[in-house]
């Protein structure tokens, strides 16, 4: 017990000495031809699964205070005031503090609990015996990776033909993977796919609730800073949520499999006791 919460604790400092290099150097963003994804999230999730959602509220929580000091020290966009409640004193006044700090530290904070509980109940229907799960989960990834190709490549060409190039690319590449997936997942393939669910869950938790916070707390403030119209930022909105937040949803997802999958030969995923629940 002792040398499993020894650890534990060296684990958490591990994770936490990871999100604060990822957050102050270019390792936390992968270079794609139109953006930067995101990876800062990736050792908030993996932390949650093999320590558990206590712990990984931690890292949430640091991912969180990392995220304060760049944008407020560093304020390298207009809008880093939504970020700090330093910043947001001096835009909108005293109230700007709280939005901030609900917008800087609960999302990440949940990304340190959500995907946990998610990877739990994605391996525990995948490995009972109604296979009518491993279908409804099979169609669920189908479709949400239908959504994902849809919007990005209606974002990317933005053309009269984007609606129609994106939904044939994402129906083909939906059925092709429903049909894989239901001719290759077995029992022993649960973990990988728990893996999978666990990265797109916390990348997504991250992605909606940052900006719906954003577009219910500081919709004015935020369409001002961009230089926009306030009816604008839903579009602004459902633009990053559609495109930066399909890439990074989908890169957690194969990140958080892969090193996942790899780290469950040293330590297994966490359980928790009759207590901790």
């Amino acid at each position: 017990m002792k040398n499993e919460k020894t650890n534990e604790l060296v684990l958490t400092a591990l994770f936490t000495a990871i999100i604060v290099i990822m957050a102050f150097t270019p390792l936390g963003y992968i270079p794609l031809v139109v953006i930067n994804a995101t990876i800062i999230h990736i050792p908030v999730i993996l932390g949650a699964l093999f320590l558990g959602p206590k712990k990984g509220a931690f890292l949430g929580f640091v991912f969180g205070f990392t995220s304060f000091l760049n944008n407020t020290f560093k304020a390298a966009t207009a809008s880093a005031f939504v970020f700090s409640p330093v910043l947001a004193a001096n835009v909108i006044g005293v109230s700007g503090i709280f939005k901030s700090l609900y917008i800087c530290f609960v999302p990440r904070i949940l990304v340190g609990i959500i995907p946990y509980f998610v990877y739990i109940l994605i391996r525990n229907l995948l490995k009972s015996e109604q296979k009518v799960w491993r279908v409804v989960i099979n169609a669920v990834v189908s479709i949400i990776l239908f959504i994902s190709i849809r919007a990005f490549l209606m974002n990317l060409i933005k053309s009269d033909n984007s609606a129609v190039i994106g939904t044939v690319a994402g129906l083909v590449a939906g059925i092709v993977l429903f049909v894989v997936l239901t001719m290759t997942v077995q029992k022993k393939a649960s973990t990988t796919v728990a893996l999978a669910y666990a990265g797109l869950t916390g990348a997504f938790t991250n992605t909606l609730f940052v900006m719906s916070g954003i577009y219910i707390l500081y919709k004015d403030a935020y369409a001002q800073a961009l230089g926009i119209a306030g009816d604008a930022v839903i579009d602004v909105i459902l633009g990053v949520v559609s495109f930066n937040g399909i890439v990074e949803a989908v890169v957690a997802a194969i990140l958080i499999a892969g090193v996942g999958l790899a780290l469950t030969h040293v330590k297994p995923i966490k359980e928790l006791s009759s207590k901790e629940k």
